[in-house]
């Protein structure tokens, strides 16, 4: 159901309660409008937002959301290094309210070389985009990104295309077999429209998963119904920007049947736990 047909929240609702997006996509000012433009002809649907952090924070106080994990993704490898000192550079301007996580790209030269600095720049994660970048998550020619990851950062993976078969929930299941101590974030309840199969491999294995550019598309009791699957402590709340209104988002995520505590670790407590965010007052 579109966002503007669901009943008006009460504003008390979320009233007091620390909100924390987990999975928003910036660019810089001058490519930000062409970047999003291209996510949205990549899903064939309509993009909210111009993909700035002006217009991300703007989006987000409407709605109560102060701290943004953030991520970009490199298409070629070429493009890795100069994205990592975006986000970091951007983490350094506004202090307390964005966390970063790098981008990796399987084709890269040096692995190595790119994951130092991520850690060097103070990147709390790694982005991966299967479909984007074109690898199978599985493909072994990508395990040199598990084996610096593992133990070490987090990876948030786009997970679920019906169109590909790069980023299916069942190769996901191959690397958390292989790669035990990794930490993985299956974007979109763990397979963006291959819900059903997500859950089938994924849940219960240790991954988490986050609510974004899915709560649009199930109804509120399938979702719900996903989240006490995979675990409110296993689930961030995130909503894809530029892709989703925030105020949409939030009414989408209202309708789900959960308790007080399942919420208040979705939109806040397990992202602050997962990437070490210290927020003040």
């Amino acid at each position: 159901m579109p966002f503007w047909l669901l009943p008006a929240r009460p504003k008390e609702i979320f009233q007091d309660m620390l909100i924390i997006d987990a999975h928003a996509h910036i660019f810089p000012d001058k490519i930000a409008g062409s970047a999003s433009a291209g996510i949205g002809q990549f899903y064939g649907m309509p993009v909210e937002y111009d993909g700035t952090v002006e217009t991300l924070f703007a989006a987000g106080k409407r709605e109560g959301v102060s701290h943004f994990v953030v991520q970009s993704v490199a298409t070629v490898p070429q493009q890795v290094s100069g994205i990592n000192r975006f986000i970091a550079e951007q983490m350094r301007l506004h202090p307390g309210r964005l966390t970063g996580l790098g981008t990796l790209h399987p084709a890269s030269a040096d692995i190595g070389t790119d994951f130092d600095q991520i850690v060097r720049l103070g990147l709390k994660g790694v982005k991966l985009h299967p479909d984007f970048q074109r690898f199978r998550i599985d493909d072994p020619a990508v395990f040199p990104v598990y084996e610096r990851a593992e133990g070490v950062l987090p990876l948030l993976i786009h997970t679920g295309d019906p169109r590909y078969d790069y980023s299916h929930p069942r190769r996901l299941l191959t690397v958390l077999k292989a790669f035990p101590k990794l930490t993985v974030i299956a974007a979109h309840l763990g397979g963006w429209s291959e819900w059903p199969d997500a859950v089938r491999l994924l849940a219960g294995k240790g991954v988490y998963v986050d609510t974004s550019s899915s709560l649009y598309a199930l109804p509120p009791a399938e979702a719900a119904e996903i989240i006490r699957l995979f675990g409110p402590e296993r689930v961030l709340f995130g909503t894809d920007y530029p892709m989703w209104e925030y105020g949409g988002e939030m009414k989408r995520f209202d309708r789900l049947e959960l308790d007080e505590t399942a919420r208040e670790k979705i939109l806040s407590g397990n992202a602050k736990a997962l990437f070490s965010i210290e927020i003040e007052g």
